[in-house]
């Protein structure tokens, strides 16, 4: 029986990078599968077809995770579809590097907003359809939450009230039998990544190889395969912990 057999998932920020290799897995493993998606209907739909071509079961939702009318949005036609949730991973996620003197006041709650405010909006729709049998809640962090990089002091501090709020969540959900946990990726070969100048053969790319003890960067499925895990019932007796997958990266 596939770990993930009969169970539900939303996956946020999913049309791409290790939303798509979430939702992906995910759908391998038996899950039904909600591919969220915020602008790129393109990459979503793409990603949906690849689930379904290899038999698997998934649909792509618009929505912005932090506009409250369109999380709303999101949930109903996830149970609309398929008539409950077991599973929700906050992957969205808004990157935003500058030097402090040019962060504006529009980039900061940009950043807040979807990063933090996104993740409070689905975890508090979620609630409502994990109902009384619990559910299980993924946060896609990132290792720079406790190793921030120059210039990425807004992105990183978005990661740590993640982090944060994934340990105080914990002690506060328990009780409903909802687990919730994070993953910190480390340097992982994205379009984020390449965005922000970590390409292949970069300096940037050769720096974090070279702090990385196995030697290269991750893949987004390498990220997919610990979200598997969390998800499954393999990882029942954890909670509010902070995953890294980062080939063993720790600081710089």
């Amino acid at each position: 029986m596939n770990k993930l057999e009969n169970k539900v998932a939303v996956v946020t920020g999913a049309s791409k990078g290790i939303g798509a290799a979430i939702a992906k897995h995910f759908a391998a493993a038996g899950a039904k599968v909600v591919v969220n998606y915020a602008t790129s209907k393109e990459g979503a739909d793409k990603v949906v077809k690849e689930i379904t071509d290899n038999g698997g079961t998934a649909i792509a939702v618009q929505a912005d995770v932090s506009n409250e009318a369109d999380v709303t949005r999101l949930f109903e036609e996830t149970k609309q579809t398929f008539g409950a949730l077991d599973v929700l991973v906050n992957n969205a996620v808004a990157q935003g590097y500058a030097p402090i003197e040019q962060i504006s006041v529009k980039a900061f709650h940009q950043s807040f907003n979807v990063n933090v405010l996104g993740p409070i909006l689905t975890i508090q729709a979620a609630l409502k359809l994990f109902g009384e049998k619990g559910g299980n809640i993924i946060n896609i962090s990132s290792g720079a939450s406790k190793y921030p990089l120059p210039n990425a002091s807004l992105y990183s501090s978005t990661k740590a009230a993640l982090d944060a709020f994934t340990i105080a969540l914990s002690k506060e959900l328990g009780i409903k039998n909802v687990r919730i946990n994070s993953i910190l990726p480390g340097a992982t070969n994205t379009e984020g990544a390449a965005n922000a100048g970590v390409t292949p053969g970069s300096d940037y790319e050769k720096m974090f190889v070279e702090k990385t003890p196995l030697g290269r960067r991750g893949q987004p499925t390498d990220i997919a395969k610990a979200a598997v895990f969390l998800a499954s019932d393999d990882a029942a007796w954890i909670t509010g912990e902070q995953i890294s997958v980062s080939g063993g990266m720790y600081g710089f």
